[in-house]
C-alpha cells in the first residue's frame, strides 16, 4: 500500500483525465448495450469495479478496464436471447467464474492460439455493428422495443426522427474528428481534455439553446440520459440490480457465459499486450494474473448488476499519457465515477443520446477503419479472406460463430500450405533413365498422403524413383 501511494503528485492528475475519459465512454457503452430500456447504471458501476476491484488485483501498472465496446453486440444480443437482464447477469457471473479458472490453469497464453487476421475481424465487425446500432439514437428516434435484428432497427428509425437530435449529432462528430486531427493535438488544452467530453459538454449546451430559442429543436426526456437520482441510502442500495440465478437451468446462459469469457480475455490479453508496448518503463503485465483479476471484476460485477469488464486501450493510453505511475490512478478514476453518480447525476441527465451516439460512432469507425481493410487486404488472400469471412460472419450470424468461421478458413490455409510443404521433388537423369527424387520434411502426417500420391502416380514410366526420408523425425503410419 505504501508503494501506491509514492507517486501520488503524479497519479491524481492522471485518475482525472482517466475518469473524464471513461465517463463518456461507460455511458456509451451502456447506452448501446441494454437497448431500449437503457441501464446506464450498470455501465457506470463496471466502470466503477473495473477501476477499484480490477485495478487493485491487477498484475498491470497502468491498465484501465472497464465495459468495452468489444462486447456490446454480445451484450445487446444475450439480453434478447435471455429474455432479461437479470438473467444476463448470470452469464456475467460464470463468465467471471471461467476466466478465474483459465487464470488458474495457465490460459493466459490463450490469444497466441487465436490468428490475428480473425482478432482484427472480429474487432472489425464489432465496430461495424457499433455503427449500425447507434444510427437510430443519431437520428433520434425512440425505439419502441428492442429489436433482435439491427437492420430492421435503422430502418424502423427511419419513419421517426429529431431534427435536433441530427444537429447534435453531426457536430459532435465533426468535433471527434477535428480532434484526430495533427495542429488539434498541439494545442496544450486538448492534450488534457479528452474529445468525449467536449462533445458531452457541448451537446448539453446546444440542448439548453435550443429550449431558450424555442426553435422546437429541443430533445425529449427520451433522447437523453436518465440515470436514477439518489436522495438516500435506500435510493443507493435500488441501484443495484441481482442476477437471477433460476436462469441456469437455461442452456443459452452457459454458451452467453462461454463467448462473454472469451472474448473479454482475447480483448484484454490484447490490451495488455499493446498497453506494455506503451508503458515508458516497458513492464510485463503476467497474462495469467490478468485473467484472475478481470475474472474477479465481472464476477463482482455480475453480482451486483454491471456490465462485462475488459481492459481498455483507449482508457489505458489516456492513463500513460497522462503520466500515470502506478495503480493508483486506475483505483481513483473508478472512485471519482461512482461519487459523480451519486452527487450530480442530475447534472449527468442533462447529457443527449445524440452525443454519445456520435462517440460510439467514432469508437466504431476506429475499429472498422478502410484503412484496417486496405491493409488486411495488401496481405494477401492468407490474411484477407480470414478476415473478411469473421467479419461478414459476426454481422449476418453471431460473434461466436463468425470467429469460427474465420478460424475455419485460416486453418483451410494452413492445411493447403501443409498439403504443399512437407516434402519437395527434385528431377534429374540417370543412365538415359529419369531419376526423381522425393525429399521429405521432419514432419509428416496424414495430410500429407493425398498429395504424395498424386506426386507418385505423376513419376514417369521406368523412372528411378527415390523416397528420401533422411531428415525424416516422423512420418505418419497412413503415408508409411
Amino acid at each position: 500500500m505504501k508503494n501506491l501511494f509514492s507517486n501520488w503528485r503524479s497519479d491524481v492528475p492522471s485518475s482525472l483525465v482517466v475518469f473524464l475519459v471513461a465517463l463518456p465512454l461507460c455511458l456509451g457503452v451502456a447506452l448501446a448495450s441494454t437497448g431500449d430500456n437503457p441501464n446506464l447504471f450498470s455501465g457506470i458501476l463496471a466502470g466503477v469495479i473495473g477501476g477499484v476491484v480490477v485495478g487493485y488485483f491487477s498484475g498491470s501498472r497502468l491498465g484501465v478496464s472497464g465495459p468495452a465496446a468489444g462486447l456490446i453486440t454480445i451484450v445487446l444480443g444475450a439480453i434478447v436471447t435471455l429474455g432479461s437482464f437479470e438473467a444476463f447477469l448470470v452469464a456475467v457471473v460464470l463468465a467471471g467464474i471461467l476466466q478465474i479458472i483459465a487464470g488458474f490453469v495457465g490460459a493466459g497464453i490463450i490469444g497466441n492460439y487465436f490468428p490475428s487476421s480473425v482478432i482484427k475481424g472480429m474487432l472489425a465487425a464489432i465496430g461495424l455493428t457499433l455503427i449500425i446500432n447507434q444510427i437510430p439514437n443519431f437520428l433520434g428516434s425512440h425505439k419502441s422495443e428492442i429489436s433482435s435484428n439491427m437492420f430492421i432497427a435503422v430502418l424502423d428509425s427511419l419513419k421517426n426522427i429529431h431534427s435536433g437530435a441530427i444537429i447534435i449529432a453531426i457536430v459532435s462528430i465533426v468535433i471527434l474528428v477535428l480532434f484526430d486531427r495533427p495542429f488539434f493535438k498541439k494545442i496544450a488544452i486538448f492534450k488534457f481534455i479528452p474529445g468525449a467530453l467536449i462533445v458531452v459538454v457541448l451537446g448539453v449546451l446546444m440542448n439548453l439553446i435550443f429550449e431558450i430559442s424555442n426553435s422546437g429543436l429541443e430533445l425529449s426526456t427520451y433522447n437523453l440520459v436518465n440515470l436514477p437520482v439518489t436522495e438516500s441510502f435506500s435510493d443507493i442500495k435500488n441501484l443495484f440490480i441481482f442476477p437471477d440465478f433460476s436462469a441456469l437451468t437455461n442452456p443459452n446462459v452457459y454458451v452467453i457465459a462461454f463467448t462473454i469469457a472469451l472474448v473479454a480475455s482475447l480483448e484484454s490479453l490484447l490490451s495488455v499486450e499493446a498497453t506494455d508496448k506503451l508503458d515508458p518503463e516497458k513492464d510485463i503485465t503476467p497474462t495469467n494474473k490478468e485473467l484472475k483479476a478481470q475474472g474477479l471484476g465481472n464476477l463482482i460485477s455480475g453480482l451486483l448488476g454491471g456490465l462485462p469488464i475488459t481492459q481498455v486501450i483507449v482508457r489505458s493510453s489516456a492513463n500513460i499519457n497522462a503520466g500515470a505511475k502506478t495503480k493508483l490512478s486506475t483505483i481513483l478514476h473508478g472512485v471519482l465515477l461512482f461519487i459523480c453518480v451519486l452527487l450530480i447525476p442530475n447534472v449527468l441527465n442533462m447529457i443527449p443520446y445524440a452525443s454519445l451516439a456520435a462517440i460510439l460512432i467514432m469508437v466504431g469507425y476506429k475499429l472498422s477503419s478502410v484503412s484496417l481493410y486496405k491493409k488486411m487486404y495488401q496481405l494477401g488472400w492468407e490474411q484477407f479472406l480470414p478476415f473478411i469471412i469473421t467479419v461478414v460472419g459476426v454481422l449476418f450470424t453471431d460473434l461466436l460463430k463468425g470467429i469460427t468461421m474465420g478460424i475455419v478458413v485460416s486453418i483451410f490455409f494452413i492445411l493447403r500450405k501443409n498439403f504443399k510443404n512437407n516434402y519437395k521433388i527434385e528431377t534429374a537423369t540417370e543412365n538415359d533413365k529419369p531419376l526423381v527424387r522425393m525429399q521429405l520434411a521432419e514432419e509428416v502426417s496424414f495430410l500429407n498422403k493425398a498429395s504424395i500420391l498424386k506426386t507418385m502416380y505423376e513419376v514417369p514410366k521406368n523412372a528411378h524413383f527415390i523416397i528420401d526420408g533422411s531428415n525424416c523425425k516422423s512420418i505418419d503410419y497412413d503415408c508409411a
